[in-house]
């Protein structure tokens, strides 16, 4: 008699679960299609957001900002292509003039 009990509990815990579940997609599907207002800045943080609520301005983060202040409009992250027999040899050049590799060793030991 107890296991039915058992099992009867879970069973409810179990459909109440997937109806919150699928009762939570629907609200994120709903949630993500609305658009939000930007957020004022609270006072005394007026340099912490990236909008200024006072004159409705998009602020950038200082990092995109060169010297002169004016913003970065080139990728700050460039990634060159090599072909693997290239990466391969710079791999065992390091390899091999690394500290505790086999080779350097063995050239130490013989001289």
């Amino acid at each position: 008699m107890l296991h039915l009990l058992y099992i009867f509990a879970f069973t409810i815990l179990a459909f109440i679960a997937v109806a919150n579940l699928i009762r939570n997609l629907i609200l994120f599907s709903f949630d993500r299609e609305r658009i939000y207002p930007p957020k004022s800045a609270p006072l005394g943080n007026q340099g912490r957001y990236p909008y200024n609520s006072s004159t409705k301005q998009f602020i950038p983060h200082p990092e995109l900002l060169d010297a002169t202040g004016n913003l970065i409009k080139e990728p700050l992250l460039v990634m060159r292509s090599i072909n693997v027999d290239d990466a391969r040899q710079k791999l065992d050049e390091l390899y091999e003039a690394s500290p505790g590799s086999k080779k350097s060793e063995n050239q130490q030991e013989e001289g």
